[in-house]
């Protein structure tokens, strides 16, 4: 980022010693007083969990960050953006570009029911039906360095590194990806990690890249929860970046539970719905990601050699590529303000 006056570096050094949401408050100043947003490329596979549309949502409400380009990864890439359109179009946001990424099949996804009627050609924006060139060329042509925030599998940035090596040196890589220390849970076993394991040489391939990677494994992302008086602002927040997240949480869940329960009715499974709505986010772990693009004074990194494995584990290898891992939170409490602070203002 642009160095911020003199004045705001003052108060961001003595903000080092004060509370989270103090800081986040000083760098939020530092920004109103000209400092420039990093550019940065969200590749999401949006609507297979709802952290996803969450972490789109913090994107949208952090002007440290400038979206230059959202990518959609795996499985309907199409029907995925039509919901990436529609939100940012609900929400005012349409003059960000949207990448359809590599297509895998025709199939629905469990919130692609919220955008089935949304015409991706009435989208005020760009829509480009190659989203890995449309991320190649928005990086080779970016008089900056540019930020890639990958929240899903890898299969876009493996071709987009296969056309074209030298995004690599124009773009850093910051990601959810992984298990070091912890598994799902908080499990003292690392696990073979999602994002990972659905596309292990894809992920290999990224990982193994020349550019720079930061990464937010399960032992801090698989921890984020909203709870309580924190998840009420949100849920009564009633703005269109919160009503329209909510909506889509709404049908993400029902879903989930159409799927698992295939004799419900409709009476009960809007119960069962409500009640989790009204009570809990989901675990959030794609925020954290858009979290560390912006800062990592939460959590405690360490820069660790990682190999991905064939069956999707990421194990500290010696001679492997050095990856800067937030391993450990220093303060979830302070992370779970910090976000319900942007989701809300």
């Amino acid at each position: 980022m642009a160095a911020p006056n003199l004045f705001a570096a003052s108060m961001l050094s003595r903000a080092a010693f004060a509370c989270p949401l103090a800081l986040a408050a000083i760098l939020a100043f530092a920004f109103a007083s000209g400092a420039a947003a990093k550019p940065v490329i969200l590749d999401t596979d949006i609507c297979d969990d709802i952290d996803d549309t969450w972490a789109l949502a913090l994107l949208l409400q952090s002007p440290e960050l400038d979206c230059k380009l959202v990518t959609t990864a795996v499985g309907n890439t199409e029907a995925k953006a039509r919901v990436v359109a529609k939100y940012l179009d609900e929400t005012g946001r349409t003059q960000i570009p949207i990448g359809i990424g590599v297509k895998q099949h025709d199939g629905g996804h469990r919130q692609t029911s919220w955008a089935e009627q949304y015409d991706l050609s009435s989208y005020p924006g760009t829509v480009h039906k190659d989203g890995v060139q449309a991320l190649i060329e928005t990086v080779m042509n970016s008089p900056e360095r540019i930020t890639i925030l990958a929240i899903g599998p890898l299969p876009n940035i493996a071709l987009a590194l296969e056309r074209e090596p030298r995004i690599a040196e124009k773009a850093d890589f910051v990601g959810m990806h992984g298990s070091i220390y912890k598994g799902y849970g908080g499990s003292a076993t690392p696990s073979a990690e999602y994002n990972v394991a659905a596309d292990a040489k894809a992920c290999r391939k990224a990982f193994t890249a020349a550019w720079p990677i930061k990464i937010t494994p399960l032992d801090t992302c698989g921890l984020v929860h909203l709870r309580g008086d924190k998840y009420q602002k949100v849920l009564h927040r009633n703005s269109a970046i919160t009503s329209n997240l909510l909506e889509n949480y709404r049908i993400w869940h029902a879903d989930g539970i159409r799927n698992a329960r295939k004799d419900i009715d409709e009476a009960n499974l809007a119960r069962l719905v409500n009640n989790q709505l009204n009570s809990a986010s989901s675990t959030l772990f794609d925020a954290v990601a858009i979290y560390l693009a912006i800062r990592t004074d939460l959590v405690r990194m360490e820069q660790l050699p990682i190999a991905v494995t064939d069956d999707g584990y990421t194990k500290i290898v010696e001679g492997a590529k050095k990856i800067d891992c937030a391993v450990e939170w220093k303060s979830l409490e302070g992370f779970e303000d910090f976000l319900v602070e942007r989701l809300t203002k």
